[in-house]
């Protein structure tokens, strides 16, 4: 998986699973763009990585501003003249107070549409565009078993990451010809500040999991019990991992697909 000398850029990179995925990359030779809402998160990955011997720097980044995008392109080509991989990352379950709503509200789907469709497709529009130039490039959407399955935990969220799977093979066929790979990784079950949300919700409003349960923690081991096949949680390294895979040149013939990484919980 080697990526040596290439420039990442990765949305929603100032912690959790983004920040996972940044250092991967940079382990295994990338330099990085870490661009995030949270400025103060960015940097401190950005320092990290150049812990690592890497280059990094950080970029505030609001996915829903094309502004915002295009002055994150035009600073990433400032300093290192080319883009070879972006990993739209950035995402939202729901809007702020969702845990103590019983069905999501019509602000929920707005912002949820807003991040995680809008988002991905102007972010990838517009950081395409230098990739076409060089006429390479590869491109990796985070999705979500949400995605795959109907779901009831935040219907809005599944159809924003089903939507996402489409868009990867709509946007495969458009950069194909500009030999462009597009593809998708669909995480499982990890235990991240939005599966915490979750849990939290599902304490709220108690159903066939959950029901018995005393904190978030136990509520996420008995959904990794019940939905799992191999019985245990998923890591950000494991998203990570399949991230860097299709961002290098072992993936050179892949394009327009959703991996999924999730456990066996769903399979296809």
């Amino acid at each position: 998986m080697n990526v040596s000398d290439k420039i990442a850029i990765i949305t929603g990179s100032g912690r959790g699973l983004g920040k996972a995925i940044a250092l991967k990359l940079a382990e295994f030779g990338a330099n990085i763009v870490v661009c995030d809402i949270d400025i103060d998160g960015a940097n401190a990955v950005a320092e990290e990585i150049k812990t690592l011997g890497n280059d990094a720097i950080a970029i505030k980044l609001d996915v829903t501003n094309k502004e915002s995008i295009n002055n994150l392109l035009k600073i990433s080509m400032s300093k290192f003249k080319k883009v070879d991989i972006l990993v739209n990352n950035a995402g939202v379950l729901a809007a702020p107070g969702w845990e103590t709503r019983d069905r999501p509200d019509e602000v929920d789907w707005d912002f949820i549409y807003s991040v995680n469709v809008k988002g991905v497709a102007f972010t990838s529009e517009i950081i395409s565009s230098e990739m076409k130039q060089n006429r390479s490039g590869s491109i990796v959407n985070i999705s979500s078993v949400a995605g795959r399955l109907a779901t009831l935990t935040s219907i809005p969220y599944g159809v924003s990451k089903a939507g996402i799977i489409n868009l990867t093979q709509a946007h495969a066929l458009e950069l194909a010809p500009y030999n462009i790979n597009v593809n998708a990784v669909c995480p499982g079950m990890i235990w991240t500040d939005m599966w915490n949300r979750i849990a939290t919700q599902w304490l709220h409003t108690p159903n066939k999991i959950s029901q018995g349960a005393n904190d978030q923690q136990e509520v996420f081991k008995k959904a990794i019990q019940a939905r799992t096949p191999l019985g245990r949680e998923q890591t950000p390294e494991d998203i990570a991992n399949a991230v860097t895979f299709l961002a290098s040149d072992a993936a050179i013939n892949i394009t327009g697909q959703a991996l999924n990484v999730n456990g066996g919980s769903h399979m296809h």
